[in-house]
């Protein structure tokens, strides 16, 4: 009985033990099944170009067991990618997303610079070739400006030397005929000024004011007159000084006489020719 009693006894202590030890060994396969879940789906999230999501997963990751050997090189591998996409970026031109995913690599793995080297010096690269190729457009836009400049300055020179010799041909053709130069028909010649209405700039009389415009600059280049216009508003003068001075400067393209605005709101528009002395 006693020796019955003791093979129950032994048997149970064994069972005990086996029991024991099968708890003592599922209990890490648990936890590491669970992380090897996690593992598999940053995987499968890096496999598929997914960046983004694999970098979440990482740092999940990283949250809950920050001692796993694992995470380097999934963080390494991750880095690599990174820089993978930069190149690609760099190759397409892209400069933005190739720094955006070198810095994203450097953020990995900042004790490794030699790994992120390669690809930020293509980028420094890139953009001083950009910079340079902006100097040199920018350069060669601005002589181009500038030989457009001086090729228009010397045909307005070249303008106004024909249209000078026309004149002085003119003149000495009409020098042998004495005609009297006509009398002054809107200004005293003698007087210090004389003012000139223009009624027809309140009514909008467009054919009137531009009649009254051709005489007024045939007087203004016989007399070498100032004038000064007298509006009501400013933008009369924009509109008014303009036509005047087109009328002078095709009868003399050397004459540009001095011109003024007045402002007077509650009163007829009109000329102030003074004659220079």
């Amino acid at each position: 009985m006693i020796s019955f009693a003791s093979r129950c006894l032994s048997i149970l202590a064994l069972a005990l033990l086996l029991a024991a030890c099968q708890s003592t060994s599922q209990e890490p396969g648990a936890a590491t099944d669970e992380l090897l879940g996690d593992f598999r789906l940053l995987e499968q999230s890096l496999a598929s170009g997914q960046l983004s999501e694999a970098e979440s997963r990482l740092n999940a990751l990283q949250l809950r067991a920050s001692d796993d050997a694992r995470l380097e090189v999934y963080q390494r591998q991750l880095a690599e990618a990174y820089l993978q996409q930069g190149q690609t970026a760099l190759q397409t031109g892209d400069l933005d997303r190739a720094a955006k995913a070198l810095s994203q690599a450097r953020q990995l793995m900042p004790q490794a610079p030699a790994l992120t080297t390669g690809l930020g010096g293509a980028i420094a690269q890139v953009r001083q070739t950009e910079l340079d190729a902006a100097d040199l457009a920018s350069t060669a836009a601005e002589q181009a400006a500038a030989q457009a400049q001086a090729a228009r300055g010397e045909q307005a020179r070249q303008l106004r030397q024909a249209a000078a010799r026309q004149a002085a041909a003119l003149r000495a053709i009409q020098l042998p005929e004495e005609t009297p130069a006509p009398p002054a028909q809107l200004i005293d010649p003698a007087a210090p000024s004389s003012m000139i209405a223009l009624p027809m700039l309140d009514s909008r009389d467009n054919q009137g004011l531009y009649r009254l415009l051709d005489t007024v600059a045939a007087e203004v280049v016989k007399c070498r007159c100032t004038v000064a216009i007298q509006v009501r508003q400013a933008g009369d003068y924009l509109w008014l000084a303009p036509l005047l001075k087109a009328r002078i400067e095709r009868l003399d393209p050397d004459f540009s006489p001095a011109m003024s605005q007045r402002l007077e709101p509650n009163q007829t528009p009109q000329l102030l020719l003074s004659p220079q002395r």
